[in-house]
């Protein structure tokens, strides 16, 4: 790609970054774009808590550490520490209570381990607390038989990697996510599940705009409010994330990061970024083909899933061969191994899905760079 290209292309983000934070619809924003290896837009907007946002400025970003976690998951499997077809439970015995003895780390990455649910008296003080999630879902029954169904798994699939990678390494998630992803990448300082104190006050502020009352807009029977996120206490909002034990928190179902940060980790996924590659070409095939589709259990909606990436979302304009995963409210961490680029929007408003820009950044970006 050549520089003019890829200037035009900064210019071009960055000013509709400007466009939208002026006219009221967001408040902060951050993209990033790598192609081949190569940061080629790095563009933010906005405020934070009343200062200029900047590149560096943390945001959480909900279950963009989905990703993260899934990531780092390939990455253990990359060094043999981990297989995706053993039982959860050879690495975490007591998680073969009540019938989940079958279930397979391939099914927690695919959401068919069949525990979404989180119990209807959850806290956030509770989501907090490690041993207690972790003995929580241990715990649990399955909704159905390990392998059989696929139903996103919102809140559950963090303790459920997150504590198999502890019990492998010896590390908590974060320490790991550190040791085997961040650092190796540089990005140390940008990309976490739990924030250290020091960073906090780096760390945006999330307003509501509109993602709450869409939620709020929910049917009771929606399987997504009613076992998922079962009351409002535990809804991804904005209340919930500026809380400071909240954003502390080991919770490996969400992260905090900036947008060049998350973009510099899919591009070490499709190939090397400064020398470095996260996983192998034959895994990233493994790890980003369909391993299963069809209508979500707790979504009510059709969905192809990698082991641990969603497939085809809107903003990958629908093909599957772009892997990652949404944020709560609006953002979005993906590769697109056709192209081969690597792209991230992270935002400080949280808004409802009537609000698409990261599908009209993400279109724009590959229109600007084909």
């Amino acid at each position: 790609m050549t520089d003019s290209v890829g200037a035009r292309a900064r210019g071009r983000i960055g000013a509709i970054l400007e466009r939208l934070v002026a006219s009221g619809v967001e408040s902060g924003l951050q993209v990033a774009v790598h192609r081949g290896g190569e940061l080629v837009v790095d563009a933010w907007a906005g405020v934070a808590d009343g200062r200029p946002l900047g590149p560096d400025t943390l945001i959480h970003s909900f279950s963009l550490g989905k990703g993260f976690t899934a990531t780092l998951v390939h990455v253990l499997a990359e060094r043999g520490l981990i297989d995706y077809d053993t039982p959860i439970a050879h690495y975490w015995p007591e998680f073969a209570a009540q019938g989940k003895e079958r279930a397979t780390v391939r099914h927690a990455l695919t959401h068919t381990v069949g525990v979404p649910q989180l119990p209807p008296g959850i806290t956030p003080a509770d989501l907090c607390d490690w041993d207690t999630m972790c003995a929580m879902v241990a715990a649990q029954e399955p909704l159905w038989e390990p392998g059989s169904a696929s139903g996103y798994h919102g809140w559950t699939f963090g303790w459920i990697l997150g504590e198999t990678v502890r019990r492998i390494t010896g590390l908590t998630p974060g320490e790991a996510l550190r040791t085997y992803v961040t650092e190796p990448l540089g990005v140390s300082d940008e990309l976490y599940f739990g924030l250290p104190q020091s960073e906090l006050p780096r760390t945006a502020p999330l307003v509501e705009g509109g993602w709450e009352a869409w939620l709020a807009s929910l049917p009771p029977s929606v399987p997504f409010v009613r076992l998922v996120a079962p009351h409002r206490a535990v809804w991804t909002t904005a209340e919930l994330a500026n809380r400071r034990e909240y954003l502390l928190a080991d919770l490996p179902a969400g992260g905090t990061t900036t947008a060049r940060a998350a973009a510099r980790m899919y591009a070490a996924l499709l190939g090397q970024v400064e020398g470095v590659r996260l996983i192998s070409p034959e895994r990233l095939e493994l790890a980003t083909a369909v391993a299963v589709e069809g209508k979500d259990q707790m979504l009510l909606a059709r969905h192809a899933k990698g082991l641990g990436y969603f497939l085809g979302l809107p903003e990958m304009a629908g093909e599957r061969t772009a892997f990652g995963h949404h944020g709560s409210g609006g953002s979005i961490a993906f590769a697109d191994r056709e192209r081969g680029l690597a792209f991230a929007l992270t935002r400080t408003r949280l808004v409802s899905d009537s609000v698409d820009t990261g599908r009209v950044l993400a279109n724009e970006v590959r229109s600007l760079l084909s």
